[in-house]
């Protein structure tokens, strides 16, 4: 059954009590209590670093069997090759996830392009060409050019995700182009009505078939967290 996942962009975050986690809770146990009220996370640890094995043994420890974990690609392959000759980095890279895939955990990988990275549709299909079919893909593309149909086609062929990214800066239309849909929502604030909306396009999204991945924004409140867990609570 299709399904949404909910949560933010990280957890380790003090600023966020007590209104998400409790006043007296200790740093190592933060992971645990947002699992017990969310049901996925996106790590951005992984793009500045290689993760150990026990850590990503520790995470999965921590959560139950239903939590996801979607993990931005390592920034060699996405900031400093920038896609290009990046077989070894993205092999390495699964390599050392691989912990969350064993453990069926492991939610979408984000690629994250640079805001001055321009459209180059031969690259993008020569890289998509090294992603493995078992796992689950999203890009999220920060420079205009890359909204566009062709690049659109290219991601369904291979059934990889555009993700909506939506900030002050740059909104990308939602366009379905894989089996599942992945949210980056990144305004400071959302109202309710704002959430209402959000809450509906969700169910809509589940009544076509797709699951949906949705990520707040995080940093110095809870609001996000808080969104999500109401975002969860309706289904």
């Amino acid at each position: 059954m299709p399904q949404v996942f909910a949560g933010t962009s990280g957890f380790a975050y003090p600023q966020w009590k007590p209104r998400f986690y409790p006043p007296k809770l200790v740093p190592k146990k933060f992971l645990e209590h947002y699992a017990q009220h969310l049901n996925c996370v996106e790590i951005n640890y992984t793009f500045r670093r290689l993760p150990s094995a026990s850590t990503l043994e520790n995470w999965v420890a921590a959560t139950p069997p239903d939590f996801r974990f979607a993990c931005k690609a390592n920034m060699r392959i996405t900031h400093i090759l920038r896609l290009k000759n990046a077989s070894e980095a993205l092999e390495l890279f699964l390599h050392a996830i691989d912990p969350l895939r064993s453990a069926r955990r492991l939610g979408p990988i984000l690629f994250q392009l640079q805001p001055n990275f321009k459209c180059d549709l031969p690259l993008l299909s020569d890289f998509l060409a090294l992603l493995p079919s078992d796992l689950r893909f999203a890009f999220e593309f920060r420079h205009e050019s890359w909204l566009a149909d062709s690049v659109y086609q290219l991601l369904r062929e291979r059934n990889v995700c555009l993700c909506v990214a939506e900030s002050e800066k740059l909104e990308v239309p939602e366009v379905v182009t894989a089996d599942f849909v992945y949210f980056r929502l990144r305004k400071p604030e959302y109202s309710e009505e704002d959430r209402n909306v959000i809450a509906e396009r969700a169910k809509q999204l589940l009544d076509n078939g797709k699951d949906l991945y949705l990520f707040f924004k995080h940093e110095d409140t809870p609001e996000g967290a808080l969104y999500a867990q109401e975002l969860l609570a309706r289904f």
